[in-house]
């Protein structure tokens, strides 16, 4: 029956009045407890005309006290040691003020009767603070009891760190209403704590932990939350890892940045370790007064803003409070939510100092593109519009070679004319030893820029970055297999020894921005990608992350390598080196120069052969201007090493 009704009032909460009132109830029996034990359960020789008026004063002292503390606030079912210490707070003081004023009146006045005994003061004082802290956790016992650990579904849980945070987090199950958690135990790596008990869960060491709760019994159920404020990615990853190999379910609370508040805590926003957690690296630092002193108050542009990563360059540079940026694209619904949420998130650098303006336009469009130029004068370009899909440009070398090649140059030559400042072209490691369509335009797109740098070199500054893959970046690998695992696979790899760079978005821009503020003109800036990542290896840790078993709730095939695909990404040739810059991560590649009049005049004969129309006549002249560009698994190969007539 008391179960039934609990259950069934789990999801109400005691009003605070009633609360309150009953702390004063307690009070009053305290009291009248304390003045039957002062006069040895005497109750016929207790003045009580006059000590009700002693109660009087202490109940409005204490009921000013708990008001201050507000000791009647908490949840009771949630009573923590926070909430004693409250009602601690507010007895103490609350006696305090009474034997003071008392006291007080009694020496001023020369008159006893405002003097209360400071025997029974003190018998009420400890009557008091033990009635009302013991009632609360007698309560939240009870709830713990029968609601908490009641018949439904349960999880075992063990939470990784016995900080703050780690107990925020075993409060925060514990009070979920939907699933029933059992804390197994708290994990940590000070050795103080270890076999000792936080709040009543005992605390184990790793490798305790997992002998003692994964090893020795069944794993289906068991989750590990990590809660720990600041922890270094390598230790972070040695953690997940280590759960991982044992198909243990690992869950992250999120940092205060990623949380509604930062001093509560809900359920859902414990969330599954995502694989950019493992990928993620020490926080990079960058230079904010130099990239502000640039770009405060001027108008830059960015081309393909709707995409993954021109999209982030935009909420990343509005931060350094341009006059005005331009959003252009071709896609005008990638630029209509862009803009939605701009005004959304960023609004209050929106309206004090950066007029967004969107464009939708071809970059390949040279008349629309000399007017966009022509009225709005950007001083700071960043190129980010192109095609980037490997299998897709070789089968449309087209397309390949009028966006990323000919709309370069468009934007390029008019920013020469236009006397833009800085033009920073977004460049990719598949420009480097190009064995594709993709990636041999995007070549040619750097050393047109860097020809154009020589050429004119008074007027724009031309600065391109290259870096690999970026994690969650539209058709990227990563949001691939999330879509293969929601649909319950088969997850596909291309090749079990295929290895790739990865960076976040928000890595990769920050990186782009620093080297555009640093950037002199006519330099590739290579960024530091961390340790190359197997595909496979990639796609194993999701499934795990995912709570499935690879073969078992899932398969991995294997479907071969794609057209123009290598199994190895570099970001140098053979014949570039490196030149360290004041940043870490941020390398200058040292490239033969580029002549401005051998490539423009190559350019033109490419254009020809666009009008033509014939694709084979296109990739011969495209591998003649990047001689590098040798085609793998390809039908492209047989052109590799022909010699235009």
């Amino acid at each position: 029956m008391i179960e039934r009704f609990l259950t069934n009032y789990s999801n109400r909460f005691v009003s605070r009045h009633l609360i309150l009132a009953i702390d004063g109830t307690v009070v009053i029996v305290s009291f009248v407890i304390a003045c039957i034990l002062r006069f040895n359960l005497n109750v016929s020789g207790i003045n009580w005309a006059l000590y009700k008026y002693y109660l009087f004063a202490l109940l409005v002292n204490r009921f000013l006290c708990f008001l201050y503390f507000r000791s009647y606030t908490g949840i009771v079912r949630h009573t923590s040691v926070e909430d004693a210490s409250l009602i601690f707070k507010a007895i103490s003081t609350s006696s305090l003020m009474t034997l003071v004023v008392s006291t007080f009146l009694s020496h001023t006045t020369d008159n006893n009767l405002f003097y209360i005994p400071i025997s029974i003061l003190i018998i009420e004082y400890f009557i008091s603070l033990s009635l009302m802290i013991a009632s609360r956790f007698l309560v939240k016992n009870i709830y713990k009891t029968l609601i908490v650990n009641a018949p439904g579904e349960k999880v075992d849980v063990l939470i990784y760190g016995a900080g703050t945070l780690g107990i925020l987090t075993k409060n925060t199950l514990l009070r979920n209403r939907h699933k029933k958690y059992n804390i197994l135990g708290f994990i940590d790596d000070n050795p103080s704590l270890s076999f000792k008990t936080v709040e009543g869960v005992q605390v184990y060491p790793e490798n305790e932990a997992i002998k003692r709760f994964i090893d020795d019994r069944e794993i289906e159920d068991i989750e590990v939350v990590l809660a720990i404020h600041q922890i270094k990615p390598h230790r972070k990853n040695q953690i997940i890892d280590s759960f991982l190999k044992k198909d243990i379910i690992v869950k992250v609370v999120p940092s205060m940045y990623e949380r509604i508040s930062s001093d509560q805590l809900r359920t859902e926003e414990i969330r599954n370790i995502r694989i950019e957690d493992l990928l993620e690296r020490e926080p990079i630092q960058i230079d904010n007064h130099n990239i502000s002193r640039q770009l405060a108050g001027k108008v830059a542009l960015i081309t393909g803003a709707a995409g993954s990563i021109g999209s982030e360059i935009v909420r990343q540079l509005i931060r350094f409070q341009p006059q005005t940026l331009l959003l252009l694209d071709q896609s005008e619904s990638g630029l209509y939510d862009l803009d939605n949420e701009l005004k959304q998130q960023f609004r209050r650098y929106l309206n004090d100092t950066t007029q967004v303006i969107v464009q939708v336009a071809d970059v390949t469009d040279e008349i629309r593109m000399r007017h966009i130029f022509n009225q709005y004068r950007p001083q700071f370009v960043f190129h980010a519009a192109a095609y980037k899909h490997v299998p897709l440009m070789e089968e449309h070398p087209y397309e390949a070679i009028k966006i990323n090649v000919f709309g370069s140059k468009i934007v390029a030559d008019l920013a020469v004319e236009m006397n833009v400042k800085k033009f920073v072209m977004i460049s990719t490691d598949k420009a480097v030893n190009p064995t594709n369509v993709m990636g041999a335009t995007k070549r040619l797109a750097e050393m047109y820029v860097q020809s154009l740098n020589y050429r004119f070199p008074k007027n724009t500054r031309f600065i391109t970055t290259r870096f690999g893959n970026v994690l969650g970046s539209n058709g990227s690998v990563v949001p691939l297999f999330q879509k293969q695992i929601r649909a319950g696979g088969p997850i596909t790899v291309t090749h079990p020894d295929v290895i790739r760079y990865f960076m976040t978005i928000p890595e990769a821009c920050q990186l782009v921005l620093e080297a555009g503020s640093m950037g002199k003109g006519g330099e590739i800036f290579v960024f530091d990608m961390g340790d190359p990542v197997k595909i496979a290896d990639l796609a194993q840790k999701m499934v795990k992350l995912s709570g499935l078993r690879i073969d078992k709730d899932i398969q991995i095939t294997f479907s071969g390598l794609r057209p123009g695909e290598k199994l190895f990404e570099e970001l140098l040739s053979d014949k570039e080196h490196t030149l360290a810059t004041y940043h870490p991560k941020i390398q200058i590649a040292q490239v033969d120069d580029q002549s401005f009049g051998e490539i423009a005049s190559a350019l033109q004969d490419l254009k020809k052969a666009l009008r033509e129309g014939d694709k084979a006549l296109m990739v011969t002249y495209l591998k003649s201007i990047v001689p590098e560009f040798i085609s793998n698994n390809s039908v492209y190969e047989e052109l590799d090493g022909l010699e235009l007539n």
